[in-house]
Protein backbone atom coordinates (compact mmCIF):
# COMPACT_ATOMS: atom_id res chain seq x y z
CA UNK A 1 0.00 0.00 0.00
CA UNK A 2 1.07 3.52 -0.73
CA UNK A 3 1.40 5.88 2.13
CA UNK A 4 -0.71 9.02 1.86
CA UNK A 5 0.97 12.33 2.66
CA UNK A 6 0.70 13.20 6.32
CA UNK A 7 -1.90 15.88 7.02
CA UNK A 8 -0.79 19.22 8.55
CA UNK A 9 -0.72 19.07 12.28
CA UNK A 10 -3.17 21.50 13.97
CA UNK A 11 -0.40 22.70 16.31
CA UNK A 12 1.75 23.86 13.40
CA UNK A 13 -1.08 25.91 11.84
CA UNK A 14 -1.75 27.61 15.19
CA UNK A 15 1.96 28.40 15.52
CA UNK A 16 2.05 30.03 12.04
CA UNK A 17 -1.15 32.03 12.66
CA UNK A 18 0.15 33.17 16.06
CA UNK A 19 3.41 34.31 14.47
CA UNK A 20 1.56 36.26 11.77
CA UNK A 21 -0.61 37.99 14.39
CA UNK A 22 2.45 39.00 16.42
CA UNK A 23 4.16 40.32 13.28
CA UNK A 24 1.05 42.34 12.34
CA UNK A 25 0.87 43.81 15.86
CA UNK A 26 4.55 44.84 15.76
CA UNK A 27 4.14 46.49 12.34
CA UNK A 28 1.02 48.34 13.56
CA UNK A 29 2.82 49.64 16.66
CA UNK A 30 5.80 50.86 14.64
CA UNK A 31 3.62 52.67 12.09
CA UNK A 32 1.33 54.27 14.67
CA UNK A 33 4.17 55.52 16.88
CA UNK A 34 6.06 56.91 13.89
CA UNK A 35 3.04 58.89 12.70
CA UNK A 36 2.35 60.22 16.19
CA UNK A 37 5.87 61.58 16.64
CA UNK A 38 6.44 62.84 13.11
CA UNK A 39 7.46 66.47 12.74
CA UNK A 40 6.50 68.32 9.60
CA UNK A 41 8.81 71.14 8.42
CA UNK A 42 6.79 74.10 7.25
CA UNK A 43 7.20 77.76 6.35
CA UNK A 44 5.17 80.50 8.07
CA UNK A 45 3.06 80.87 4.91
CA UNK A 46 2.28 77.13 4.82
CA UNK A 47 1.28 77.15 8.50
CA UNK A 48 -1.08 80.08 7.90
CA UNK A 49 -2.58 78.36 4.83
CA UNK A 50 -3.14 75.03 6.60
CA UNK A 51 -4.72 76.72 9.62
CA UNK A 52 -6.69 74.41 11.90
CA UNK A 53 -5.49 71.22 10.19
CA UNK A 54 -2.05 71.55 11.84
CA UNK A 55 -3.11 72.75 15.29
CA UNK A 56 -1.49 70.77 18.12
CA UNK A 57 0.62 68.62 15.76
CA UNK A 58 4.38 68.29 16.20
CA UNK A 59 5.86 70.74 13.71
CA UNK A 60 9.14 72.25 12.69
CA UNK A 61 8.92 75.75 11.28
CA UNK A 62 11.36 78.36 10.06
CA UNK A 63 11.26 82.13 9.67
CA UNK A 64 13.22 85.36 9.85
CA UNK A 65 13.26 87.00 13.29
CA UNK A 66 11.75 90.49 13.32
CA UNK A 67 14.11 92.16 15.81
CA UNK A 68 11.87 94.86 17.25
CA UNK A 69 9.32 92.23 18.38
CA UNK A 70 11.71 90.37 20.72
CA UNK A 71 10.49 90.43 24.33
CA UNK A 72 12.23 88.50 27.10
CA UNK A 73 11.54 88.22 30.82
CA UNK A 74 14.66 86.87 32.57
CA UNK A 75 12.65 86.11 35.74
CA UNK A 76 10.15 83.75 34.07
CA UNK A 77 12.36 82.86 31.04
CA UNK A 78 9.41 83.72 28.77
CA UNK A 79 10.54 84.75 25.31
CA UNK A 80 8.31 85.94 22.50
CA UNK A 81 9.09 87.26 19.05
CA UNK A 82 7.66 87.36 15.54
CA UNK A 83 9.02 85.55 12.51
CA UNK A 84 8.44 86.46 8.87
CA UNK A 85 8.06 83.95 6.06
CA UNK A 86 11.16 82.76 4.20
CA UNK A 87 11.20 80.12 1.45
CA UNK A 88 11.71 76.54 2.59
CA UNK A 89 13.64 75.51 -0.52
CA UNK A 90 17.43 76.06 -0.43
CA UNK A 91 17.58 76.39 -4.23
CA UNK A 92 15.02 79.19 -4.10
CA UNK A 93 16.99 80.92 -1.34
CA UNK A 94 20.18 80.77 -3.42
CA UNK A 95 18.31 82.03 -6.50
CA UNK A 96 17.13 85.05 -4.48
CA UNK A 97 20.68 86.02 -3.51
CA UNK A 98 21.51 83.85 -0.50
CA UNK A 99 20.25 83.44 3.04
CA UNK A 100 21.36 86.84 4.40
CA UNK A 101 19.52 88.74 1.65
CA UNK A 102 16.41 86.54 1.91
CA UNK A 103 16.22 87.06 5.69
CA UNK A 104 16.68 90.83 5.30
CA UNK A 105 13.97 91.05 2.62
CA UNK A 106 11.57 88.99 4.75
CA UNK A 107 11.96 91.29 7.75
CA UNK A 108 11.61 94.59 5.86
CA UNK A 109 8.66 93.40 3.73
CA UNK A 110 5.59 94.07 5.89
CA UNK A 111 3.35 92.14 3.44
CA UNK A 112 5.05 88.82 4.23
CA UNK A 113 3.16 86.28 6.34
CA UNK A 114 4.17 86.60 9.99
CA UNK A 115 3.66 84.50 13.08
CA UNK A 116 4.24 85.08 16.79
CA UNK A 117 6.46 82.57 18.59
CA UNK A 118 6.53 81.86 22.34
CA UNK A 119 9.41 79.95 23.90
CA UNK A 120 10.21 79.27 27.54
CA UNK A 121 13.91 78.99 28.31
CA UNK A 122 17.13 80.97 28.32
CA UNK A 123 17.40 83.58 25.60
CA UNK A 124 19.77 82.32 22.86
CA UNK A 125 22.79 84.52 22.13
CA UNK A 126 22.06 84.52 18.40
CA UNK A 127 18.50 85.83 18.76
CA UNK A 128 18.58 89.12 16.89
CA UNK A 129 17.03 90.92 13.95
CA UNK A 130 17.23 88.99 10.67
CA UNK A 131 18.42 85.74 12.26
CA UNK A 132 16.86 82.54 10.93
CA UNK A 133 14.79 80.81 13.61
CA UNK A 134 14.13 77.08 13.28
CA UNK A 135 11.53 76.10 15.84
CA UNK A 136 10.17 72.73 16.93
CA UNK A 137 6.83 72.76 18.71
CA UNK A 138 3.15 73.16 17.89
CA UNK A 139 0.71 75.75 16.59
CA UNK A 140 -1.92 76.73 19.12
CA UNK A 141 -5.57 77.50 18.35
CA UNK A 142 -4.69 81.17 18.95
CA UNK A 143 -2.34 81.12 15.92
CA UNK A 144 0.78 81.38 18.10
CA UNK A 145 3.63 78.90 17.60
CA UNK A 146 4.66 77.40 20.95
CA UNK A 147 8.29 76.35 20.55
CA UNK A 148 9.79 73.53 22.60
CA UNK A 149 13.17 73.85 20.86
CA UNK A 150 14.72 76.89 19.24
CA UNK A 151 17.70 76.92 16.88
CA UNK A 152 19.02 80.17 15.44
CA UNK A 153 21.29 80.89 12.52
CA UNK A 154 22.81 84.27 11.95
CA UNK A 155 24.11 84.31 8.36
CA UNK A 156 26.46 87.25 8.91
CA UNK A 157 28.27 85.18 11.54
CA UNK A 158 29.00 82.48 8.96
CA UNK A 159 29.98 84.60 5.97
CA UNK A 160 33.50 83.80 4.84
CA UNK A 161 36.09 86.39 5.76
CA UNK A 162 37.59 88.25 2.83
CA UNK A 163 41.25 87.30 2.60
CA UNK A 164 43.62 90.22 3.08
CA UNK A 165 45.49 91.41 0.02
CA UNK A 166 49.25 91.04 0.13
CA UNK A 167 51.31 93.78 -1.37
CA UNK A 168 53.53 92.51 -4.12
CA UNK A 169 56.52 94.82 -3.67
Amino acid sequence: MEQSPTPQKPGRIKFILGGLLILAAVVYLIVSSTQGNAEYFMTVEELKAKGSTVIDRNLRASGAVVGDTIQYDPQTLNLSFTVANVPGDNNEIEAQGGLALVLHEAVVDSTRARMQVIYNGPMPDLLRDEAQAIMTGHLGEDGIFYADELLLKCPTKYEPAIPSQSSGN
